[in-house]
């Protein structure tokens, strides 16, 4: 098995200087790619230098997350895709936990490997944790971190078992299999094109999977930080456009219900003085609006019919009943 760990870059000279010695260090037998989304510092010129064993796409343009590795990956021959945020650290010997289940298992299409935080080693990352899950209206969450409640890795998810969405920090997939779903959506620009692509896999019969045996440490927010009304904008918008393309049931009544749920995130921004926010949820709400066309198309290509969902509302379980974690829901 060939697999490409493909490194997405936009300005990170930075980064590749902190993590890729460590990438190139323990990826042993694996080919190294940095796909460069049109950078204006000098990522380029540093990794011809110093780094001649990695192979350098260049992108015509930042697309984004989504854009950039659909591009990227076309110029990318391996078995397994390997999509790594240039923000994490790997350890030794990570690779051979996901080769050994992609071997035992070719019904799975995707892995996510366990993702604790490079500030805080013991404990999980949020950007997917032990694996993801989304509740009824599409909000998401993981094993070990359920909003911002990050639980610490004290081994109660060292298993291999079914998740839902594996995470863009780190997320392994055949690569037949990414081409059959043709990639990423590109409207999603980033954030949750991710879930998009795992809720795809899965409404053709393809499994999404957590290995805890193989580990990465992520520094999170390097691209883009939670405090930025962006990624709110993105987050909000992304999930609603998630919701509309895949989701079982009923969609008016999903939505409208989600609408009043962001309504009320919209408030508590406001209370708080974060207006910014609050203006961001507006604005992905409208973005939204005008996207419905094209996600009704591409809702009657997905054919929901499968209930994605273990928990009805992670909000109220969260904040009504107060259960923190994933294995109190």
């Amino acid at each position: 098995m060939k697999i490409a760990v493909v490194i997405l870059n936009w300005n990170g000279i930075h980064l590749l200087k902190q993590f890729l010695p460590a990438v190139i260090k323990h990826s042993e037998n694996a080919d190294i790619y940095v796909a460069d989304n049109a950078s204006t510092d000098d990522s380029i010129k540093y990794l011809k230098t110093n780094f001649p064993t990695v192979h350098i796409i260049k992108n015509e343009s930042n697309g984004g997350f989504a854009k950039g590795y659909n591009e990227a990956l076309k110029h990318v021959k391996a078995d397994v895709f390997c999509l790594l945020n240039s923000d994490v650290e790997v350890t030794e010997n990570w690779l051979l936990p996901i080769k050994k289940s992609f071997n035992e298992n070719p019904e799975t299409a995707i892995i996510q490997p366990k993702i604790l935080d490079y500030n805080q080693k013991d404990y999980f990352e949020y950007a997917g944790a032990a694996g993801g899950f989304i509740d009824k209206f599409g909000y998401p969450y993981c094993r070990g971190r359920i909003f911002n409640t990050i639980e610490k890795d004290i081994g109660q998810y060292n298993d291999e078992t079914p998740i839902f969405w594996a995470s863009g920090a780190c997320l392994f997939i055949r690569s037949k299999i990414f081409k059959e779903l043709h990639g990423f959506d590109e409207t999603f620009f980033a954030h949750m094109e991710e879930i998009d692509l795992c809720w795809r896999a899965q409404h053709n019969n393809y499994n999404v999977f957590y290995n805890g045996k193989a580990v990465v440490y992520h520094v999170g927010g390097a691209t883009l930080s939670n405090s930025n009304p962006k990624k709110t904008y993105l987050n909000f918008r992304n999930s609603l456009f998630t919701l509309v393309k895949n989701a079982e049931g009923n969609i008016l009544i999903i939505v409208f219900l989600r609408l009043v749920l962001d309504g009320i995130a919209g408030i508590k921004f406001l209370v708080e003085f974060k207006f910014a926010h609050f203006i961001a949820i507006i604005k992905a709400h409208f973005s939204f609006y005008a996207s419905i066309n094209y996600l009704l198309r591409k809702r009657k290509i997905n054919k929901p019919q499968f209930k994605y969902y273990q928990t009805t509302s992670i909000v109220w379980d969260y904040f009504i009943n107060k259960k923190r974690k994933y294995k109190s829901l």
